[in-house]
């Protein structure tokens, strides 16, 4: 930190600091400290050659070419490489220094820093790799260039303007340790003997000890591991002869010996003593007794044998001490793990030593010290092994503090009556009330110790003794009926010990005689006697002496039990014990109000705890209408009501973020009750109430909150917010008077910083619960008013104005009188010269806020964001790259690397902001997309959230931090998939090129978050239900685009599935995972409906989707449920019972379009797949639920659909269709016909009956028949059907229609692909008065395929034996004819080459088309093909028509 501020002041006192790049604040400098540590140091070695190999004619150009301004910037960049690369040889380097190459170098840098330097920033990475080589390489220059320290400090702005280029960042690092280390480099500084040459240039090196303790970003060679410096003194004569000397050489021989110290010990306790040194090498008695004491297993076991062997009070106060300090080394010398004497400890049986002294009441008060001593010990075990408590050591205890009477650890909690009563000396006093501490200190580290707790038997112990634990306080709490004689210190400590236990949730439940409720009124009322008696009759803090301890642990105890009361509470009538009657000071006999006014006073204490901890009480009351209605009425006589005063807290500039963060809570509480618009007789909520004294006039509802909002400025004070967000580490100024001394609040179990351990209940969703982020002691940065230079951010608290608690006061005004603020008031003020900056939590809660403000109204709010630009602002706040470094620091701690704590708040708190931010950004998704679909800001809002998903958190062991990243993770996912189903178009190309950019850490990301199934269902939801969103809109996009050329070459996800190879495995993990997750789940279960429609959308993409899933059995699967379930189906229609049936079926049918579904994106275009189906017995297997499909019309489609996709290029398939199911598939159908039938039949009977109105299935059938019409095996099934014969039963239509009906088009097609063979077209020719009806079919036109019937023409001419039936037709010849003078080309083409093909070969034919209609038309469409063609660029198919042309006439005008 001190650096950091040395750093801070150089840059902003240097000259012109105002007019340099970049300006210097918190952000900046918070990403100083692991600048220079780089991953690739440069090697800093030259070239010696021979011989010149570039003439030094080309060197002058080429540096004349850099240094000139006239040239372009491109140019100048290519001739600093390229002199860097001649710098390369050292013999260069006296060329450059002629022309004076250094001078000009830093005059590009600084002209770099400069406000307008962006232009030259090409030039800065080629200009820095030469100024290294030449330094490298000039020990002179070195030496002049280290003296200079605008040249230091114009090289750190260089870095940190490129802080993001390594390339650029290494380079100053490298030129830093030249100029830098440039003394202790030079050889003739070290030489032990220095010559009075002048030293040749030589070879940069550093002396050993350098290289070792600092982290270089250069590869140097070392010198001098040794200072020749050094002195060593000679070993003295004498020395050996030293007591000190001797006692260690004594000591380590006998330790040698022995092997150790545990053997040497053994030896000592033994009975034979055999000697086998000299006596000098003997240990003396002291010896003796040192090794006993310094060896921690023996020196407990010493201890505990003294404890048992005890006979007065002080041995074994004695021995307790001396295992104190054993504990006190093991927390000196092994840090954050388990010492020696923890380890001894978990051997011993001390539980059985210590027993005897905590089963009986003290008689005396030396009994009580030895209990204060012996409690005292449990706590600082407890301490030390609290983040690894040992479950037998909490089992002793609980069974210890829950054993029946006597229970001395829980009674002497309370002083009984005689001992309230006896008159007891001060020295018997300060004994218990030291008891009484040391007990309440060890029952909070035993609560606190209690958190990680798995074991069951302890948990139900440890549930037990909270309920009796929390019974014991309420009794220190209520022992005199005069709170106000209370002891303070014995009060605070109570509601301290209070504070701890109510913060676990369902601490009240565990009682078998008391009902949870019951306890949870009785708290109540204790602590709002204390409140009332100390705080609220008092006139607040401004007027009570109550230490500030006790108003923050009771208004910390009302919070938590606020909390459990909503738990355990069946309705929300519980509010009202909550009210109490309070008295107005003016007059004595007024009457009393009920309510919840004693609240409204805490909210301005001076203490900035005490208000946050306050408004997050009424933050949580206010989650109850009741508590909003209540709490409203009480602020009826203040001025503005409670909307006002809430705003008012809110936007106030001088308040500190956490106090701010509950107001914004409570009004979003507020806005979650619907309010009218318009004044509503016996409303139990009307919203605000705002009144115009001028006009008279009165708004109440949305009018009046919108009035409020315009009023106050709110939206303008938000944008201020926004841009004063500070998103590092809070730094403390080490002198700040608030951290000098020490109180008890530094203690684990102290309460004055005890919301660094305090956790504030979630408000992330109502979905989900997440871990909310730790509040902070004081959250308000504030800049130095004193100069305008950099100072360090100091977090200080700031207590509100001198009308703390007056304001709040009764002014005589209802709420609906008016919430307006004076003109002066500091809402409608522009914001003040000493900036406050704020924390990401307050953020967070203001995205909460909006959010609901949004909801409730709509239009006025998304207008209000966009005049404000807020969405803007709010995502330009979140940026990945805190996090990621956050992270880094987690994984890879180092040296200088802030507190594990301190980074875990800062990552938590950022985490929190982007599931707010998402949150907000999907409502605004809902209300008007144009607020987030901008250019702008899609693109780096998709990138940052990418970046952050991405983020690896396998190295972090911080479980809540985990969850904090596994819920935003999925509120990002939210926001992802709203973006694709709002702005699908505009926000699909930027999340394919993101996730393109990270793949392979976006397919692990996938792999990690859909295998949290069990234990993190929503997060693997959000992704899967992403995922297939997106597969889903590239489908969407490839359709709409597949008949444009698309200029764009961005990589699609089907590219990024099948054809990359560094994350194959990462891809098959990916289908494991999610073929696990389907298969793992139940019919019911939610997850498995997200996880099919992702596989599906997998399987429809990706190949190598297909081919794990064939591997997996996917496809075998998926038929033998399909057989599972038609016989649960026929069993199920044997049974009674409609209703039943009907449920239980419709689960069948959604289990059966599920599996056929995924069959059918397996089989996509992949003929392995198909066949793996094949020897499945699809076909049958679909024939035998036939029945079925044709009760359910969507059923249907699906199993049509899957038809369709198995027989599309699969003749196998097609064939299988028409082979009978009898012998195959040994369940029948009832109603499916004679053995012989086979599904081919089936779909040709259904194909002839199905209504007009049933399009979707009528086109899908007909569809299907397309595909099996290529088969050889189909189309004979089909002719020996005679289903063509409905073909001629087609009615043409009528009147002024000219369009054919939809039912003729798929007629139409199927025909075309049943004329594509010889066999089909015979079968058509077959159908009397086939061709006609083509040919008046022809006259008519539709969108889609307007030219049908000519198609089918024209495959029926190339066939040699079809060609006498079509000249026969003088119908189909002039069709054909007519083509040619048609005016669309594919028109021509058709009639061109199906003349083409009649002629061809066939001398009849020239007969039939010399006629003169026919030739004439064929002269001038070659006449008109050959000018066109001639201008016009050629294509195939016009090369194609032209050809047909050429032939014909050639043919019609030979002989």
């Amino acid at each position: 930190m001190l650096a950091l501020k040395l750093l801070a002041s150089h840059l902003t006192r240097e000259e012109g600091a105002d007019t340099k790049r970049p300006s210097i604040d918190a952000r900046v400098l918070s990403r100083v400290t692991n600048l220079f540590i780089v991953k690739k140091p440069i090697e800093l070695k030259l070239d010696d050659r021979r011989e010149l190999i570039i003439k030094l004619e080309t060197v002058e150009k080429v540096y004349d070419i850099f240094i000139s301004d006239d040239i372009d910037l491109i140019l100048r960049k290519s001739a600093a490489e390229q002199l860097a690369v001649i710098m390369q040889d050292i013999k260069m380097h006296a060329m450059v220094k002629k022309l004076c190459l250094t001078d000009k170098i830093i005059e590009y840098l600084n002209e770099c820093v400069s406000q307008d330097g962006e232009v030259v920033e090409c030039l800065v990475q080629p200009s820095l790799t030469l100024l290294r080589k030449v330094l490298c390489a000039d020990p002179v220059l070195r030496v002049s260039l280290s003296q200079q320290p605008s040249l230091l400090t114009l090289l750190f702005r260089v870095s940190l303007i490129f802080h993001e280029d390594c390339t650029v960042v290494t380079e100053v690092g490298a030129l830093f340790c030249l100029l830098l280390f440039d003394e202790v480099s030079r050889m003739d500084m070290w030489s032990d003997n220095p010559s009075n040459k002048p030293s040749s240039p030589s070879v940069f090196s550093l002396p050993v000890s350098v290289s070792r303790r600092y982290h270089l970003p250069v590869h140097v060679l070392g010198h001098h591991a040794v200072s020749p410096y050094s002195i060593v003194l000679p070993l003295s004569a004498d020395c050996l002869a030293l007591k000190p000397v001797s006692d260690m050489l004594r000591i380590a021989w006998n330790l040698s010996w022995y092997h150790g110290s545990d053997n040497l010990l053994k030896q000592m306790n033994s009975e034979t003593k055999i000697q086998e040194f000299l006596d000098t090498l003997k240990l003396s008695t002291e010896d003796t007794l040192t090794l006993k004491m310094t060896h921690t297993a023996s020196g407990l076991k010493d201890c505990l044998h003294s404890i048992v062997q005890a006979a007065a009070h002080r041995e074994v106060r004695a021995a307790l001490t001396r295992m104190s300090f054993y504990l006190l080394n093991d927390r000196l010398s092994f840090k954050g793990g388990t010492g020696p004497c923890g380890i001894t400890l978990k051997s011993l049986s001390w539980h059985t030593t210590l027993n005897r002294f905590l089963q009986v009441l003290p008689a005396c008060t030396e009994d009580e010290k030895l209990l204060i001593d012996i409690i005292h010990f449990l706590n600082k075990l407890l301490k030390e092994q609290r983040k690894n408590v040992s479950v037998e050591l909490l089992n002793w205890l609980l069974e210890l503090l829950l054993r029946h009477s006597p229970n001395p650890l829980l009674e002497l909690l309370v002083l009984t009556e005689s001992q309230a009563r006896e008159e007891a000396d001060d020295i018997r006093t300060a004994v218990r009330q030291q008891l009484q501490k040391e007990l309440v200190a060890l029952f909070n580290t035993l609560l606190l110790s209690s958190v990680a707790l798995t074991d069951r038997k302890c948990l139900e112990l440890f549930y037990v003794f909270q309920t009796q634990l929390a019974l014991k306080l309420l009794q220190c709490l209520r022992v005199t009926d005069a709170p106000h004689f209370y002891g303070l210190p014995s009060l605070e400590r109570t509601l301290r010990g209070m504070a701890h236990l109510t913060a676990f949730p369902g601490w009240s439940s565990h009682s078998p005689f008391t009902k949870p409720l019951e306890i949870c009124v009785k708290y109540l009322s204790g602590l709002l006697e204390v409140i009332t008696s100390f705080y609220v009759e008092h006139g607040g803090n401004a007027m009570s002496f109550m230490g500030k301890g006790v108003t923050k642990s009771t208004v910390l105890c009302l919070l938590h039990l606020s909390h459990e009361m909503m738990a355990q509470a069946q309705s929300s009538e519980w509010m009202s014990l909550w009210f109490l009657p309070l008295r107005s000071h003016s007059e004595e006999h007024a009457t009393t109000q009920q309510g919840l006014a004693w609240l409204i006073p805490l909210w301005v204490d001076r203490d900035p705890e005490v208000r946050f901890t306050s408004l997050g009480l009424g933050s949580a009351l206010t989650t109850l209408e009741t508590g909003c209605v209540a709490l409203a009425n009480s602020c009826q006589n203040i001025s503005g009501g409670l909307w006002g005063t809430v705003v008012n807290i809110l936007l106030d500039q001088s308040e500190c973020s956490m106090v701010r963060r509950e107001a914004a809570f409570i009004f979003q509480n507020l806005l979650g009750i619907p309010m009218p618009s318009v004044i509503i007789k016996d409303y139990t909520w009307q919203g605000p109430c705002v009144h115009d004294e001028d006009s008279g006039l009165s708004l109440i509802g949305k009018p009046a909150l919108q009035a409020l909002l315009y009023h106050c400025h709110f939206y303008e004070h938000l944008n201020q917010m926004v841009k004063h967000c500070y998103l590092g580490q809070y730094m403390f100024d080490p002198n700040c008077s608030a951290l000098n001394g020490t109180s008890e609040g530094n203690d684990l179990n102290g309460l004055d910083d005890s919301f660094k351990f305090w956790r504030a209940p979630s408000r992330m969703s109502s979905q989900d619960r997440d871990p909310s982020s730790l509040s902070t002691l004081e959250t308000m940065v504030a800049a130095s008013s004193a100069s305008a230079e950099f100072q360090p951010l100091v977090l200080c608290t700031a207590p509100l104005p001198e009308a703390s608690h007056d304001q709040f006061v009764a002014q005589g005004q209802h709420e609906t009188a008016s919430p307006r603020l004076p003109h002066d008031s500091s809402l409608s003020a522009p914001l003040p010269r000493q900036c406050v900056f704020v924390t990401p939590p307050l953020l967070s809660a203001m995205c909460s806020l909006l959010d609901s403000l949004l909801a409730t109204t709509p239009g006025d709010t998304a207008n209000a964001f966009r005049q404000a630009r807020l969405i803007e602002l709010l995502c330009s706040v979140a940026d990945a790259t805190l996090v990621e470094t956050s992270v880094q620091e987690l994984r890879a701690l180092l040296p200088a690397s802030p507190p594990v704590e301190h980074t875990q708040a800062q990552v938590s708190f950022l985490l929190e902001y982007l599931s707010s931010l998402s949150r907000l950004l999907q409502s605004c998704l809902v209300v008007d997309p144009d607020l987030v679909v901008q250019d702008e800001l899609l693109k780096p809002l998709i990138t940052n959230v990418i970046r952050v998903l991405t983020i690896c958190t396998k190295d972090i062991s911080d479980i809540e931090l985990i969850s904090a990243f596994y819920q935003t993770w999925t509120h990002l996912f939210n926001l992802l998939a709203a973006l694709l189903r709002k702005a699908g178009p505009a926000s699909f190309p930027s999340i394919t090129m993101g996730l393109a950019r990270y793949w392979a850490t976006v397919v692990d990301m996938f792999c990690r978050c859909v295998g949290l199934s069990s234990t993190c269902p929503t997060l693997c939801t959000a992704s899967l239900q992403f995922l297939s969103l997106l597969l889903t809109e590239e489908a969407k996009t490839h359709l709409q685009d597949k008949d444009k050329t698309s200029l764009c070459h961005s990589p699609t996800m089907a590219s990024l599935l099948d054809k990359t190879q560094e994350s194959q495995k990462s891809l098959e993990q990916l289908n494991e995972v999610i073929l696990q997750c389907y298969e793992g789940k139940s019919s019911r279960d939610v997850l498995k409906r997200v996880a099919v429609n992702a596989l599906m959308s997998l399987l429809a993409v990706s190949r190598r989707a297909q081919k794990h899933a064939l591997k997996a059995h996917l496809i075998d699967s998926c038929v033998e449920q399909m057989k599972h379930i038609h016989a649960q189906l026929n069993l199920e229609s044997l049974r009674p019972g409609r209703a039943a049936l009907k449920k239980k079926e419709d689960g069948f049918i959604k289990e059966l379009s599920i599996a056929m579904q995924l069959l059918r994106n397996c089989l996509y275009q992949n003929e392995e797949c198909k066949e793996s189906a094949l020897e499945a017995h699809l076909v049958p297997v679909l024939h035998a639920l036939w029945p079925w499909l044709l009760m359910d019309d969507s059923l249907m489609q699906t199993a049509l659909q899957l038809l369709c996709v198995y027989t599309a290029n699969f003749p196998n398939g097609c064939s299988s269709l028409c082979w009978s199911s009898y012998g195959q598939y040994p369940v029948q159908a009832a109603h499916r016909g004679a053995p012989g039938s086979s599904l081919m039949l089936c779909i040709l009977k259904m194909a002839s009956q199905v209504p007009l109105e049933n399009t979707a299935v009528q086109q899908m059938v007909f569809m299907f028949l397309s595909n099996l019409a290529l088969s050889h095996d189909c189309k004979g099934v089909i002719q020996k059907s005679n289903f063509l014969q409905n073909f001629l039963s087609l009615t043409l239509p009528k009147g002024g229609n000219k369009h054919l009906s939809n039912l003729t088009i798929l007629w139409l097609k199927l025909l075309l692909n049943i004329s594509f063979g010889e066999d089909g077209q015979q079968m058509i020719l077959r159908l009397d008065g086939c061709l006609d009806l083509l040919t008046e079919m022809s006259k008519f036109k539709h969108k889609s395929s307007p030219y049908l019937p000519l198609l089918i023409f024209h495959n029926i001419c190339f066939n040699p034996a079809n060609k006498p039936k079509i000249l026969a037709n003088e119908k189909v010849i002039s069709v054909l004819a007519a083509c040619l003078e048609s005016e669309n080309q594919n028109a021509q083409r058709i009639g061109a080459a199906a003349l083409w093909a009649l002629i061809h070969n066939y001398q009849k034919a020239k007969t039939t088309l010399k006629n003169p209609s026919v030739k004439r038309r064929v002269d001038e469409a070659y006449s008109t093909a050959k000018k066109t063609f001639l201008n016009s660029e050629e294509t195939p198919l016009n090369a194609y028509y032209l050809k047909c042309l050429e032939n014909l006439v050639q043919q019609l005008n030979s002989s």
